[in-house]
């Protein structure tokens, strides 16, 4: 019961932001074509051109993670989709390539432009601070041997 309340209030605030700034096509094609778009038409150098590199290819990612997700190739599906005319892109659930508006694939673009502002925000906040404390991730060991039988008539 508290999932599905949780799917409604999700759903609720989404149509709202949809209604705020708009819609885009969902399944991380938004963010490819605006960032291919986007980057295609500057002319930068050395860090800049770097950097400019790393958010490329950092937009990909949504859509690979999503293509991977549904048991494809994400560097294929990401090029293929790279060359289709913006709006289409890959319809996870049937593993073909789409009209994203048409078939009901969208993201509110509000939310998108949140969450690459957000990513940007923390990305800035890394490449200026001096120190980082972290948890060190401990090495899961091998599992416990299993207990003995006792018993068991054997």
């Amino acid at each position: 019961l508290k999932e599905r309340k949780h799917r409604i209030e999700d759903a609720v605030r989404n149509a709202k932001a949809a209604v705020e700034e708009g819609i885009v096509p969902g399944g991380g094609v938004a963010l490819l074509q605006a960032g291919a778009k986007a980057f295609d038409k500057l002319e930068l150098f050395g860090d800049e051109a770097t950097g400019a590199a790393i958010v490329r290819k950092a937009l990909e990612e949504p859509l690979k993670q999503i293509a991977i997700n549904a048991g494809l190739e994400g560097g294929v599906v990401v090029e293929k989709v790279r060359n289709l005319t913006p709006g289409e892109g890959l319809n996870a659930a049937t593993g073909e390539y789409v009209n994203m508006f048409e078939s009901g694939i969208i993201d509110p673009a509000k939310v998108t432009r949140s969450a690459l502002q957000n990513a940007a925000s923390i990305a800035a906040l890394f490449l200026t601070t001096e120190a980082v404390i972290a948890e060190k991730p401990e090495k899961a060991g091998a599992a416990p041997a299993m207990p003995g039988g006792g018993d068991m008539g054997f």
